[in-house]
């Protein structure tokens, strides 16, 4: 998508820049390749840098005081991460790995904060983005207190649609689903859950399986289902 183009235009905090601006915050920052497991940013580390994902995916995550890995969220391209500890100058508050080879564009955090002193356009559509996964956040955390274990799966199922998955007329398709040992952390499930409901809502013609792909035949109907 982004050949002979500027990918910065497909990031929501820059998509309502001019041509010239997004040049400029290109010369701002720099590109980096990390290899497929391997780790971006740790808990607790400084914060000094914005993430933006020109190609690849990446999982967000923290760890339990017993060791068990639990994923926040799964980002793909033209997402971004790294702004809460830029706006706060406070520590990072979970870790982010590659999970695929996947590009980075980075943008150390004074010329970040300048861009949102110079561009009140941006700083609006950061908020617009935080609202958003606040608002994610708070579904997952309904999810996982309050529903029972298929709620849980579809609420990851819902997440993953929102995340990375490609609509089209109604139609949701996820290309490359999650291992299930990743879905079920994310869903604070087992792995055998994980698979006994994708079958059940297979079954129920909720969702379709082709291999890594998972597709949702009927979203809207889907939604009101679980939400």
């Amino acid at each position: 998508m982004f050949e002979n183009d500027n990918f910065l235009k497909y990031v929501p905090i820059f998509a309502d820049l001019d041509e010239e601006t997004l040049e400029k915050i290109g010369k701002l920052g720099k590109s980096k390749i990390f290899e497929k497991d391997s780790a971006i940013l740790m808990e607790h580390e400084t914060g000094s840098a914005l993430f933006v994902i020109v190609k690849g995916k990446v999982k967000v995550f923290r760890v339990s005081d017993d060791g068990r890995e639990v994923i926040l969220s799964i980002l793909a391209d033209s997402d971004f991460f790294g702004e809460m500890a830029i706006l706060d100058g406070l520590t990072r508050s979970a870790n982010v790995s590659a999970i695929e080879d996947s590009e980075l564009f980075i943008i150390q955090r004074s010329d970040f904060l300048d861009l949102l002193y110079n561009h009140p356009e941006v700083s609006v559509s950061l908020m617009q983005e935080l609202t958003k996964r606040l608002r994610a956040a708070d579904m997952k955390i309904k999810s996982l207190s309050l529903k029972d274990a298929e709620g849980k799966v579809a609420t990851v199922i819902l997440q993953l649609a929102d995340d990375i998955g490609k609509i089209r007329q109604g139609v949701v398709e996820i290309e490359k689903l999650p291992f299930q040992h990743d879905l079920a952390n994310m869903a604070g499930t087992s792995r055998e859950t994980i698979s006994r409901t994708l079958h059940s809502f297979a079954k129920k013609h909720l969702i379709e399986l082709e291999g890594s792909k998972l597709r949702i035949p009927n979203y809207e109907k889907f939604k009101e289902l679980f939400l």
